[in-house]
């Protein structure tokens, strides 16, 4: 197979497996006792990941070479998150263009920053609400007018539009297809709806599997940015984790090899990933909050494999 080719009939398989594994951690988190709630709910936020990281091969057209399948498989692992794929690819297509610009220099204190609204953004991503507004934001753009987001970006007003980046993402979905981009959220929304009936999913156990889940996808999203070199291509970290858990990522964790080869499938980024700090020691910096450039934390890096 070539380093390039998506590895198509793996990522069916793995798409299949990881939405029956969900299916059952949900069941259990609804009908087991607490100790079991808590299980499910780790083990729900592990594989869901994996949903997220073949959501975003679809997103760079790589999950299969057939657009069709490549688009169908990156409907359906959306509905996961929940989100909708159009959706999702601009936003993240949108964030490779502007990734460590002023507009996504969240760990930067600058001196015209709107202080409380950049710490706001900043403990948002790493407590896990990121994921939580990500997604109610989703299905505000379904079902509210364009003058609704217009309104939206004057209240961040123009540094807070800048800082918070909102400018680019808000801008952005006036280049989706609405009728396409609503109709996959709706989509998103009917799955969820279907998986509580089917599986008499109770809110409790829900809430408790997408809550560990958004702590788990959020902390990843910046950490692997975080205190970076402010540069489009080189603006990520290859962070070390255990091999497990970078495979059940599929290698999400090397987001510099992502990053300087978007083109690449996941299996493909261990050959071209540099040496990288640990998670833990990327993330442990961020709880101190954003920093001035020159007080930026350093940390050693050494072979990510």
């Amino acid at each position: 197979m070539n380093a390039a080719t998506p590895p198509t009939a793996l990522n069916l398989l793995l798409l299949v497996a990881a939405s029956a594994a969900n299916m059952l951690w949900l069941y259990t988190a609804s009908h087991a006792p607490w100790w079991g709630v808590l299980a499910a709910a780790l083990l729900f936020s592990l594989t869901n990941n994996t949903l997220f990281s073949l959501l975003h091969e679809s997103v760079h057209s790589i999950f299969a070479l057939n657009p069709t399948l490549n688009r169908w498989a990156g409907r359906l692992a959306a509905c996961w998150f929940p989100t909708g794929l159009a959706i999702q690819q601009t936003f993240h297509l949108t964030h490779h263009r502007h990734n460590r610009s002023a507009a996504e220099q969240f760990d930067v204190l600058h001196p015209q920053d709107v202080r409380w609204l950049k710490y706001a953004q900043w403990y948002a991503i790493f407590t896990g609400l990121y994921w939580l507004v990500a997604s109610l934001g989703v299905l505000l753009y379904a079902v509210t007018p364009r003058r609704v987001r217009q309104g939206l970006l004057r209240l961040f007003g123009r540094q807070g539009g800048v800082q918070t980046s909102a400018n680019h993402y808000i801008g952005a979905l006036d280049q989706l297809p609405p009728i396409t981009a609503r109709l996959e959220i709706y989509a998103a929304v009917a799955w969820q709806a279907a998986l509580f009936y089917l599986l008499d999913l109770s809110l409790v156990g829900w809430a408790a599997c997408y809550a560990a889940f958004a702590l788990m996808w959020s902390s990843l999203q910046y950490t692997d940015h975080a205190f970076s070199p402010l540069d489009a291509r080189t603006g990520a970290w290859n962070l070390r984790v255990p091999r497990w858990l970078r495979r059940v990522f599929l290698n999400y964790h090397l987001h510099l090899a992502h990053h300087q080869y978007p083109q690449l499938p996941w299996h493909a980024l261990p050959q071209h990933a540099s040496p990288g700090p640990r998670f833990i020691d990327v993330w442990r910096a961020c709880w101190r909050g954003p920093q001035r450039l020159e007080n930026f934390p350093t940390f050693q890096q050494k072979d990510v494999l």
